[in-house]
């Protein structure tokens, strides 16, 4: 009963697939991918029918013709209007493939040596984006929990209480970002792990039409068509290397870069807390006036150090970047200032 249903599911899949590739070629039209995705929806059709020759054996009945469900035809009637590229997260968890080739990636020629296929990945933008999320996250933490400090100092000038608030602020901020991207990485990596995990089990069951398929892909990025089918072949022959290369080529995925959950939401805390104790150290250290100058002026020249930095990401200028992001965060502790001030003498 089990594989009858799991087989079911799967001509579904494949009917579906074959059904959205049809209209992926279709806004493709006039484009090199328009022949890619129609020749993806026969090999999705060849599938089903593979599927349909087993629940046939098994004396299960399929319908004469096959009815998309909802989800499918309201993704159909979005690709025509708002086109493939935003809509290629969704279009692969509906087992679309191909849509590596809307990431932007320079076609690249199959590693024929492990090592080499080491080399290649090794040179992602790992540590980069890790470096980025780490000064944003900082970023987050000390423009927000200065905001929060300058309020509560604007509504009462009292140490402790905007000692309270600032610590309250940072573990609250801290645990939120932690949780938010606890969860976001951990459901990003569960869908990415279903996904490999659907072209494990096709590289077992039907392994020369997926290597039809990428040898499909390979030709849509200009590599000649005997070429193309050559280096598919020679892919398959290795179930590891097939199933690494099929993750990236159809899926547009990593499988070596999933993210850890519970990495992400480590870095997400520290980097906040970080931020957000800057403002904080000076009523840890001083008190009344000077400690919140004190604030103003850890704050300015962090908030100009953060700009600075982002810089590199951004391509600006150093001194533009510091200067944008001191006065962005000098407007947001004014105005939190003033709505304290307000209301501590409407309140006082």
């Amino acid at each position: 009963m089990t594989d009858t249903r799991q087989a079911l599911e799967s001509w579904r899949e494949e009917k579906r697939s074959a059904y959205l590739y049809r209209i992926v070629s279709d806004a493709e039209s006039g484009t090199t991918r328009q022949v890619l995705f129609l020749e993806l929806a026969r090999a999705a059709e060849d599938q089903a029918g593979i599927w349909a020759g087993l629940l046939h054996d098994a004396g299960i009945g399929l319908p004469e013709r096959y009815t998309p469900d909802l989800r499918s035809r309201t993704v159909a009637w979005l690709i025509p209007r708002l086109g493939v590229r935003p809509l290629r997260g969704v279009l692969a968890a509906m087992k679309v493939r191909g849509m590596s080739l809307y990431h932007g990636a320079a076609p690249h020629a199959m590693p024929t040596r492990a090592g080499q296929r080491e080399a290649r990945h090794g040179r992602g933008s790992g540590s980069g984006g890790n470096l980025r999320a780490a000064v944003f996250g900082v970023n987050d933490g000390l423009v927000s929990n200065a905001s929060l400090i300058l309020g509560v100092s604007g509504a009462s000038p009292e140490p402790a209480w905007v000692l309270l608030a600032g610590t309250a602020g940072l573990l609250a901020g801290a645990f939120s970002m932690a949780a938010g991207e606890y969860v976001s990485v951990r459901a990003q990596r569960e869908f990415y792990e279903y996904q490999i995990s659907l072209e494990r089990e096709e590289l077992d069951q039907y392994p020369r039409e997926e290597a039809a398929e990428l040898a499909l892909i390979y030709e849509a990025k200009g590599v000649a068509r005997d070429e193309a089918r050559r280096m598919a072949e020679a892919l398959i022959q290795d179930p590891d290397q097939a199933l690494d290369t099929l993750a990236r080529e159809e899926l547009g995925l990593n499988p070596e870069e999933l993210g850890s959950p519970l990495g992400a939401a480590v870095s997400s805390f520290l980097a906040f807390a970080a931020g957000a104790s800057i403002p904080l150290l000076p009523y840890l250290m001083f008190s009344g006036h000077t400690a919140f100058l004190g604030t103003l002026a850890a704050t300015g020249v962090c908030l100009f150090g953060v700009g600075a930095t982002i810089s590199l990401f951004t391509g600006k200028h150093a001194l533009y970047g510091g200067a944008r992001m001191l006065a962005i965060g000098g407007l947001a502790g004014a105005t939190t200032w003033s709505i304290g001030r307000v209301l501590g003498v409407a309140l006082g």
